[in-house]
C-alpha cells in the first residue's frame, strides 16, 4: 500500500535522491519544506507536492492532513546537520516515522533523547547507511568476518570543494560538524559496521580541509585521509574526476567507484520493509567522531597514512 511522504530540506544536495527513492517504491509526496525556493527537481517527481519556504506553514499543512485522517507515515529529512535532531523530534511529535540522512545527529548524546522520544511515540527513526549496501562491501565483510588475521587497511576519500563550500554551513563546524563528520561519517560507518567496537584512536592532522588519523579495531588497523583539497585530488586522479575512494585491505584494493546508482531507492525498500538501519546503528560510528574531532593530534610520523606524510607540512 502506497505511503505517504514529506521532506524538509527539499533543496538540499542530497534530497533529490530521496525524491526518487520515494517515487520508485511506489509512494506519495504530499508537502515538501525548504526556506530555499530552487526546488524544480520536484517537476521531475512530483510536480502536485504542496512545498512550503515557511516552516510554520509546512507545520500547519501537515496538521490539516492529519485531522482530514491523512496523516503523513514518514518524513524525509535532508536539512543541515546541525537541525537534524530538530527535526526528528517535529517528525515524532507529528506522529510520523522518520527517515534522516546521516549524520542523523552531530553530539553522541543527542542519540538517546532520539531513541527515547522514538519508543515514547511508537514511531522509527530510521537513517540513510546506503554505502552498506554496496556489493564490494557486503562481500568484504562476508570476508572479514571469516579471517583469523588482522587487517591493515588504507582508507582515502578526496572530495574536491571549492571557496563556497567553507562559506556555507558545510564550512562552519560547528553546523556540519567538520570535514570528520560531514565527509568521514560514510566511511567512518562501514568500518565499525565491518570490524565493530573501535578499541583505539589516533589523530594525526586535522585541518578545515583535511585530516588523517588511525582507527584500531580488534582485528583491524586502519590509516585513514580525507581531503577536500582539490591540490589533493591532482595528485591521485588525472582525468579530472571530482572524487577519489580508494580502499586498500591486506594490499588488495576495494573498489568503491561503482554500484552507487540506487542505494538511496534500495535504502527506502529496506525502511518499507522495517528492515532498515535505525539509531543504534549509527552509535559507533558518531562516537568514533566526536572522540577524534576532540583527541589531541599524536605526533608518531612512522604511523602516518602515506598522504599525510606527503602533505604534514602544508599550510
Amino acid at each position: 500500500m502506497s505511503k505517504k511522504f514529506a521532506i524538509i530540506g527539499a533543496s538540499g544536495f542530497v534530497a533529490p535522491r530521496h525524491m526518487k527513492a520515494i517515487h520508485d517504491t511506489g509512494n506519495q509526496l504530499l508537502a515538501a519544506y525548504d526556506p530555499f525556493d530552487s526546488i524544480g527537481i520536484l517537476d521531475k517527481f512530483f510536480p502536485k507536492t504542496h512545498f512550503f519556504v515557511e516552516f510554520e506553514r509546512f507545520d500547519r499543512y501537515l496538521d490539516k492532513l492529519r485531522i482530514q485522517n491523512k496523516k503523513i507515515n514518514f518524513i524525509s529529512i535532508c536539512s543541515p546537520n546541525y537541525l537534524h535532531d530538530s527535526h526528528i523530534r517535529f517528525s515524532l511529535r507529528s506522529g510520523s516515522n522518520v527517515i534522516c540522512e546521516k549524520p542523523i545527529v552531530i553530539n553522541p548524546w543527542n542519540l538517546d533523547s532520539i531513541l527515547k522520544m522514538s519508543q515514547e511515540n511508537k514511531k522509527n527513526v530510521f537513517t540513510i547507511l546506503q554505502l552498506r549496501h554496496l556489493p564490494n562491501i557486503t562481500k568484504l565483510k562476508n570476508d572479514e568476518e571469516n579471517s583469523k588475521i588482522i587487517s591493515d587497511i588504507d582508507l582515502t576519500y578526496i572530495t574536491g570543494r571549492g571557496n563556497w563550500y567553507y562559506n556555507s554551513w558545510k564550512g562552519d563546524e560547528s553546523k556540519s560538524g567538520g570535514i570528520l563528520l560531514n565527509i568521514g561519517i560514510h566511511f567512518f560507518d562501514l568500518l565499525c559496521w565491518i570490524y565493530g567496537k573501535v578499541e583505539s584512536t589516533k589523530i594525526h592532522i586535522r585541518k578545515k580541509d583535511f585530516a588523517a588519523g588511525i582507527i584500531n579495531f580488534k582485528n583491524a588497523r586502519v590509516r585513514w585521509f580525507l581531503s577536500l583539497n582539490f591540490d589533493h585530488l591532482n595528485t591521485k586522479v588525472k582525468n579530472k574526476q571530482n572524487t577519489f575512494k580508494e580502499l586498500i585491505v591486506n594490499g588488495k584494493k576495494i573498489d568503491l567507484n561503482k554500484g552507487f546508482e540506487n542505494l538511496h531507492t534500495i535504502s527506502y525498500e529496506k525502511i518499507l520493509c522495517n528492515k532498515g538501519y535505525q539509531i543504534n546503528d549509527t552509535e559507533d560510528s558518531i562516537r568514533t567522531v566526536y572522540e577524534l574531532k576532540n583527541k589531541k593530534i599524536s605526533p608518531l610520523i612512522e604511523e602516518y597514512h602515506p598522504l599525510a606524510k606527503k602533505f604534514i607540512n602544508e599550510k
